[in-house]
């Protein structure tokens, strides 16, 4: 019996290795992560992107996983973001009338706010000496991570140093976007999730559905038009630039 629990026996490795643990852990550690979160009454630092990464990260370092590997192992998990995307269409839909009633507040923030996102990343990691790889993945920082991703690899930058720089954003978001908006006194739930979403993409996007549904679709409209709107503009700017 020992020798099959053993770290060196070939059942053991074929497991470890396999799509069904890096799933099972990925699942088992999202569901534990969530509960943690609701029993802390959301508190910010305890939100499951936060605590998952973080337990997944030292787990796969503890088994000797490689990201690679563990990325490709859990990779359906990762084509389910698009779905996922695209199913936020819903709540979009359902609140058409205010979205259509703010169409042009709506395009000059998404303008600003987009190109001012991704140009203050960039900015500050060329003020740093960061490589032209770098900065090219940087510069998909506030893209949910299946768009950001891919304009990363059409660029040129590195795809994994893409996702980091989503998931930091992210965690930026989780924990000082809504003190920033109560600090300067914003409690309108469209400019409340409108800007969530165009900075920190998916993940504040649930912050902002937890807040109600007009947040939450109003942040599924700014994750949408920065991807859209970044998608088409970075790669031209790039092309430009070389």
């Amino acid at each position: 019996m020992s020798d099959l629990l053993s770290p060196s026996s070939a059942w053991y490795n074929d497991f470890i290795y396999s799509p069904l643990f890096a799933i099972s852990l990925t699942l088992i550690c999202f569901q534990l992560s969530q509960q943690l979160y609701l029993r802390s009454q959301r508190f910010a630092l305890l939100h499951p992107t936060i605590v998952c990464a973080a337990v997944i990260a030292l787990l796969i370092k503890l088994l000797g996983i490689s990201y690679q590997q563990y990325f490709e192992s859990s990779y359906i998990l990762t084509l389910l973001l698009g779905p996922t995307t695209v199913a936020l269409a819903i709540p979009l839909y359902q609140n058409a009338k205010y979205i259509r009633q703010l169409f042009a507040p709506i395009a000059i923030t998404l303008v600003f706010g987009a190109s001012f996102a991704a140009l203050s990343a960039v900015g500050l990691a060329y003020a740093m000496g960061a490589s032209n790889e770098t900065l090219l993945s940087l510069s998909t920082k506030s893209l949910t991570t299946p768009i950001a991703m891919n304009v990363s690899e059409l660029i040129g930058g590195h795809t994994a140093l893409a996702a980091g720089g989503v998931m930091v954003t992210a965690v930026t978001g989780l924990c000082f976007g809504p003190l920033i908006l109560r600090w300067l006194r914003i409690h309108d739930d469209r400019i409340w999730g409108f800007c969530l979403g165009i900075t920190a993409h998916g993940t504040a996007t649930v912050l902002a559905f937890e807040r109600n549904s007009k947040a939450g679709a109003f942040a599924s409209l700014a994750l949408c038009l920065t991807g859209s709107f970044s998608a088409i503009v970075i790669p031209i700017v790039v092309s430009c630039l070389k």
